[in-house]
């Protein structure tokens, strides 16, 4: 079958990495266009090297683009709000929007969890990478314990947060914080940030704590390692540092205090521990936070267009 035709919004760090690795091992899609505002910036000069055609004027360059009427997947690698304006500009096209961006405007969507659920949406959000990184935890641990709060740490290398991820700090933490609930299906969550600037750079670390009702520990140990085994069948680098923890809640915890309306019952922490290393396609190996979002982008892809070729 043909190749499903897509483009790319976004010349930087993530948009490139996208590109390289459709590039290197799709076999649904082909990259039609990678599309920046800065012509001189290295993801185009390196798309053209590559044979990609580059826009350098933006998404309204992607409108004029001769090929932009076979474009059926347009991913989005800019910011969230460069997002909503190129979602408006995009609105009359018959296409998907993937968002990689904090913008939320379409569902939140992670692939191992929910995508099923999304693939005939417009715009499909790819939440963050601590999104990425740890939700999968904590839809494994709800699955199997119910669940009343889960809060999740990323802690990332500063030279991987280039302006995009520090322009979005605040994006980031609201919109993770709203998919560990809606996707994760916890009561309420909570997300941190953490940009850590030790020399060399250290690879991206994650911890998910979530507060559960007694529940069957090995159940839930299961439930983790089957998950974390469907991500690393796309993002290879993902791990587990460390056996799943389990901890009874005493009523000096401090956590006894995070399920304030419910009535008190015998509750445990669970803590799960994991890190991401990158491919090295276009980033360096410690850039694991960049590396699994264009990992889980390019896993929406490959179903979106899979979908598309069985029209």
């Amino acid at each position: 079958m043909p190749k499903t035709k897509v483009a790319i919004i976004g010349s930087g760090n993530i948009g490139t990495d996208l590109m390289i690795k459709i590039l290197r091992g799709s076999e649904t899609m082909e990259v039609a266009a990678l599309v920046g505002i800065d012509p001189r910036s290295d993801g185009l000069a390196r798309a053209a090297r590559l044979g990609v055609p580059v826009v350098p004027t933006g998404v309204r360059g992607l409108l004029d683009h001769p090929d932009f009427g076979d474009v059926r997947i347009v991913f989005d690698a800019t910011s969230a709000q460069a997002h909503i304006a190129n979602d408006a500009a995009l609105r009359g096209a018959d296409l998907t929007l993937v968002d990689l961006t904090p913008a939320a405007i379409g569902p939140y969507v992670v692939p191992p969890v929910n995508l099923d659920e999304h693939l005939g949406a417009r715009n499909l959000n790819m939440v963050t990478c601590g999104g990425q990184a740890t939700i999968p935890m904590v839809a494994a641990i709800s699955s199997a314990a119910t669940t009343h709060y889960a809060e999740i740490v990323a802690s990332i290398s500063s030279r991987s947060a280039g302006p995009g991820t520090r322009a979005n700090i605040d994006e980031f933490t609201e919109t993770t914080s709203r998919a560990i609930e809606q996707v994760g299906g916890v009561r309420r969550g909570k997300a941190i940030i953490v940009l850590n600037p030790a020399e060399p750079p250290l690879i991206m670390r994650d911890t998910v704590f979530c507060v559960v009702d007694d529940c069957d520990r090995d159940a839930v140990t299961a439930a983790v390692l089957a998950m974390a085994e469907k991500v690393r069948a796309y993002v290879p680098g993902y791990r587990l540092k460390q056996d799943v923890q389990f901890r009874r809640i005493t009523a000096s915890s401090p956590e006894a205090d995070l399920v304030p309306h419910a009535p008190p019952r015998d509750r445990w922490v669970v803590s799960v521990f994991l890190e991401v290393e990158g491919a090295g396609h276009y980033l360096p190996t410690y850039a694991g936070n960049l590396d699994i979002m264009t990992s889980a982008a390019r896993q929406v892809g490959e179903r979106l267009a899979t979908a598309v070729a069985a029209r």
